[in-house]
């Protein structure tokens, strides 16, 4: 295979990482499903509380674009005062190797980094 070849069979792979991070976009969403990965079901205001300086508002608007791409489930529970539960659906759960990786990932580089 020529390197024409190489470049021309790969665009389909690169189109979808692009589709990929076009979902997981941003500052906030990769922390916010490990979140609720990590936890399995997560209230708002302990998503608030592990994502260090996201905004209530931000992790609402947040939340509802990773719902609308199915990869999150909301839920009102009928508590006093009513409260909301978030977990990942069974396609969300399909990230969770690659939240893994990406945990296992970052320990090492830190530890390559700084030494810890």
């Amino acid at each position: 295979m020529n390197e024409n070849d190489c470049q021309l069979g790969h665009t389909k792979e690169i189109m979808a990482v692009h589709d990929a991070m076009d979902v997981l976009n941003g500052k906030w969403k990769i922390s916010i499903i490990s979140s609720i990965c990590y936890y399995n079901k997560r209230r708002f205001s302990d998503i608030l509380n592990d994502v260090q300086g996201i905004s209530n508002k931000m992790l609402s608007k947040e939340l509802k674009e990773l719902e609308i791409n199915k990869l999150i489930k909301r839920t009102v529970l009928e508590t006093q005062p009513i409260s909301v539960q978030y977990q990942l659906t069974e396609y969300g759960m399909t990230l969770k190797t690659i939240i893994n990786n990406l945990t296992e990932w970052g320990l090492a580089h830190r530890k390559v980094i700084i030494g810890k």
